[in-house]
C-alpha cells in the first residue's frame, strides 16, 4: 500500500514534467481560470473517470460525482455545483453519465441492507417502481439491469431539467442542453440515451 502511494506522488512529477514538455504555458494558463463549456454528472465508480474516457483537457469538465449519478432536489452539494456551472461558469452542455454494472443500482434492485448507502439508493428503488412495467417482464436478470442503469439515467436528467437553475436559466437563454449517456466500462464507448434543449 504504501508502494502504490509514493507512485502517485511519483506520477504527479511525470504528469506535470509532460504536461510543461508539451507547453511550458500549460499550467500558467490553467491558473488564469476556468471557462469549461461542460458540467459532468457522473458516478462515483473509480472505472468511469469523467475526463480521460472523452479525452478532454483539465479546464474542459467541470466534475460532480455521486453514487449512482443522482440529481435529487434536496442534494445541496449537487445543486449548488449545478448552480455554480450554470449561472457563474455559463457552461452550454451537462451530462448525466450513467454506467452499466453499477452498483448504486444493483443494489436498488436488490432487497440487500448495505448501511448508509439504503438512503441514498432508495431514489433509485422510486425509479424502478416508475418503470416497472416496462422492467419487470425482462425475465434475463443481466439485461433488466442494463436496462435499470439507462432508465435511472434518463430520470436523472429529466430531473435535471424540472430544477429551479435549469428553469431559470432556459427563461434567459437557449443554454445549457441536457444530456444523458450511459458508459460501457466493457468496451469503453458511450452512449447517448436523451437530450433535452430549451428549443
Amino acid at each position: 500500500m504504501e508502494n502504490f502511494y509514493n507512485k502517485l506522488l511519483e506520477n504527479n512529477k511525470k504528469w506535470v514534467a509532460e504536461k510543461i514538455d508539451a507547453d511550458p504555458e500549460f499550467f500558467h494558463k490553467l491558473a488564469s481560470g476556468q471557462k469549461p463549456p461542460l458540467l459532468w454528472i457522473g458516478c462515483s465508480d473509480s472505472r468511469v473517470p469523467a475526463n480521460e474516457i472523452i479525452g478532454a483537457m483539465p479546464g474542459e469538465v467541470f466534475v460532480h460525482r455521486n453514487i449512482a449519478n443522482m440529481v435529487i432536489h434536496t442534494d445541496m452539494n449537487m445543486l449548488s455545483v449545478l448552480d455554480y456551472a450554470v449561472s457563474i461558469l455559463d457552461v452550454k452542455h451537462i451530462i448525466v453519465c450513467g454506467h452499466y454494472g453499477c452498483g448504486g443500482v444493483l443494489a436498488a434492485m436488490d432487497e440487500k441492507h448495505y448501511g448508509l448507502v439504503d438512503n441514498w439508493v432508495h431514489h433509485i428503488k422510486d425509479v424502478y417502481r416508475f418503470n416497472k412495467a416496462e422492467l419487470n417482464p425482462i425475465e434475463d436478470h443481466q439485461m433488466r439491469f442494463r436496462r435499470f442503469v439507462e432508465l435511472n439515467v434518463i430520470e436523472q436528467v429529466q430531473d435535471l431539467q424540472k430544477t429551479a437553475t435549469i428553469q431559470t436559466a432556459w427563461q434567459s437563454k437557449k443554454t445549457p442542453s441536457l444530456h444523458g449517456w450511459v458508459y460501457d466500462i466493457s468496451n469503453g464507448l458511450v452512449k447517448e440515451l436523451i437530450t433535452l434543449t430549451n428549443q
